[in-house]
Parts: structure tokens; C-alpha cells; sequence
């Protein structure tokens, strides 16, 4: 079974670090670090909207979190931060990873880590005594830089890269939760970065992927429909992506935790290929 390890975006080889760069031992390639954080894209290969958002999340790394703690709220009326995140998380079952041989580390992977507003709900719904290692990918170097000042206060042994959601830097069937909150319906290409959280995520874990959608199943007023239009200024229609599963998930299941988000959640029973 493979453990995760930083391979080359491109050949999947493995990388090493040297210079302040990671060299690929198959392709060549040199992969940079940014401001301590390895790169693991090519600018080339990041799609406009893409680029769009983290332009937007480059600006205001520092207001991020707090905007989302204070102003959300206020915009949904119907659930509190806090507990909209632990009702996500939830679906990550992450209690049973206590039935985990000890001496085998744990590894869950959050894509879009943004500045690491997770971390503290993720450690409290952990079993004590587990052994855990966090990776987090975001394409925002600001964002990492945020998160990486929340590190000292977090009990989890934390690992930060620069990366794109739609190439990821890991080795197949590595993880053993996998997740993403919040930034998908914002993607180039949704599917393959739905494809790529299967590539990585070990057979049968559980993969919980959260985004905006207007719940169709209460009377949302048109201050509602308002405000959701704000929130969601980048995407005409904002949806669950169902449909845009890999075709080999299985368990999939969907919630609709507050009026403004979905919570999506599936697995791959069996390896699946890179896409």
C-alpha cells in the first residue's frame, strides 16, 4: 500500500529535494519552492478562473476567515460557522479511524486549505492517541502563507504544498480521508479534479466535497436569492456535481447542511486510474 510522499505532477515519479527545489527522478522536471512552500504546478496549466480566485484569495488571506466566521452566518440565517463545519466533517467518520493498527500513521489529505480554518475541527473529532499526518494543497501561496501561521497552536502535524486540485502531487491510493470545502464550483475542470481526490484516496475511504447550492427544498426570499447571487458571483449556476463523479464512485451520498451548501460524499471501491 502506498504512503504519501510528493511525486512529480507530471510522471508521478518521486521527488527530491535539492536547492530549494524538488527534482523528479523520472521526467527531470524542477519543481521550485515559493516562499518555503514546494510548487507543484506550472502556471501554464492553472485555467482562468482559476487564476481568477486566487487573485481574489491572494488579497485578502487575513479577511478570509474572519468573512466567513462573521458575514456567512448573517447571509444564510440559518446556521452558525462553527457548527456548519462540524456537520460537514462529520461525513469524514473520522472517529473510525481509530480502528487503524498502531504504529501505522494516518494521512488525510484537505485540498483547498485555505488558511487552515479546519484544522481545529478536524483535531477535535479525532480519537486521542492517533498518530496523524495532515497534508494540505491550496493554489494560493498567500492562503498557505495564513496557515502556516496557525501551525504552532495546532496539535496535528501539518504539511503545506502549492498545487492544483486538477493535478494532484501523490501517489495513487495513498489517503485515508480525503476532502475539499468550498472552492470546486470555481475549478476549470471539475471533474478531473474529482477523478484526481479518487486517484489518491485509499479503496473504500470515505471523500467529502462541500460547495455552494441554494437548497431547492425551502422558500428561499428574495433576499435569500440575493445574497446567495453575491456569494456565488463567479459561477452562473451553482450545483451539487454529481454528474460529474467518476464513474466508478460508489456510496455516494448528498446533504444539504445549510441553505447556501451541499455536502457531497462518495468513495471508490477499487484503484482507480489516473485520469
Amino acid at each position: 500500500m502506498e504512503e504519501p510522499r510528493l511525486v512529480c505532477p507530471d510522471c508521478q515519479a518521486n521527488l527530491v529535494l535539492h536547492a530549494h527545489a524538488h527534482l523528479c527522478r523520472g521526467c527531470g522536471m524542477r519543481w521550485p519552492d515559493e516562499d518555503g512552500f514546494p510548487k507543484l504546478f506550472r502556471e501554464r496549466d492553472v485555467h482562468a478562473s482559476d487564476r481568477f480566485m486566487r487573485l481574489f484569495y491572494n488579497g485578502l488571506p487575513a479577511l478570509h476567515d474572519p468573512l466567513t466566521r462573521h458575514v456567512l452566518p448573517w447571509l444564510q440565517r440559518d446556521c452558525d460557522e462553527p457548527a456548519m463545519r462540524r456537520q460537514m466533517l462529520a461525513e469524514l467518520e473520522l472517529e473510525s479511524l481509530a480502528e487503524v493498527p498502531r504504529g501505522a500513521p494516518v494521512h488525510i489529505l484537505e485540498i483547498g486549505i485555505g488558511a487552515g480554518a479546519n484544522l481545529p475541527f478536524v483535531a477535535e473529532c479525532l480519537p486521542s492517541g492517533l498518530d496523524v499526518v495532515y497534508w494540505g494543497l491550496d493554489l494560493s501561496r498567500g492562503m498557505l502563507a495564513q496557515c502556516r501561521k496557525r501551525l504552532p497552536y495546532s496539535s496535528l502535524d501539518v504539511r503545506l504544498s502549492l498545487g492544483d486540485a486538477h493535478r494532484l502531487p501523490f501517489p495513487d491510493g495513498c489517503f485515508d480521508r480525503v476532502f475539499h470545502i468550498g472552492a470546486i464550483a470555481s475549478y476549470g475542470q471539475p471533474q478531473r479534479a474529482l477523478a484526481e481526490m479518487g486517484r489518491v484516496a485509499r479503496r473504500a475511504t470515505p471523500i467529502v466535497v462541500v460547495d455552494e447550492q441554494l437548497d431547492p427544498r425551502r422558500r428561499n426570499s428574495l433576499r435569500d436569492r440575493l445574497a446567495f447571487r453575491l456569494l456565488t458571483f463567479y459561477d452562473r449556476k451553482p450545483r451539487c456535481p454529481v454528474d460529474k463523479l467518476p464513474h466508478t464512485a460508489s456510496d455516494i451520498r448528498t446533504t444539504q447542511p445549510s441553505r447556501f451548501f451541499y455536502c457531497l460524499r462518495f468513495s471508490i471501491p477499487s484503484a482507480h486510474s489516473r485520469p
